[in-house]
């Protein structure tokens, strides 16, 4: 399993690391987050979609659960926040699999309940070590 680790000490330092992330995905285009609330898990995933070059402004799904985004190659970014969900039986009925089983983007805070359904993936953990400080923790799942 390929891993690597990101320092991140300010937010402004959040673009090289989503072009780090970017680059360690290589083609693969699914990201799961992982972190405790307040990790900032979705101001990470706007600095990726920017990195995308998406036309949308990324926002939290937490009510809506998908939020979709597009790049300026007209293609789509899935941003899923999956913190309400209470079982798998409930993303298959959002039709998860739609999403996870295509050749765009999903960026998917809280993926624990779907974690079974995922394939070919990039794990993404953050942890907050200290004020504005995070270590963002990689690893390929294939």
């Amino acid at each position: 399993m390929e891993t690597k680790e990101i320092q991140v000490n300010s937010i402004e330092e959040l673009t090289q690391a989503a072009k780090d992330l970017l680059a360690f995905c290589e083609s693969e285009k699914k990201m799961a987050f992982y972190g405790e609330m307040g990790a900032g898990k979705t101001t990470f995933i706007q600095a990726v979609c920017q990195q995308l070059n998406s036309t949308d402004k990324a926002s939290s799904p937490t009510y809506a659960l998908i939020n979709e985004y597009y790049s300026d190659a007209k293609t789509s970014i899935f941003h899923m926040d999956l913190y309400r969900l209470k079982n798998i039986a409930e993303a298959l009925d959002i039709g998860i699999e739609d999403y996870l089983y295509n050749d765009n983007y999903c960026l998917i805070e809280w993926p624990q309940v779907i974690e079974p359904l995922l394939e070919n993936h990039v794990k993404v953990k953050m942890e907050t070590l200290g004020g504005t400080t995070r270590k963002i923790s990689l690893e390929k799942h294939s």
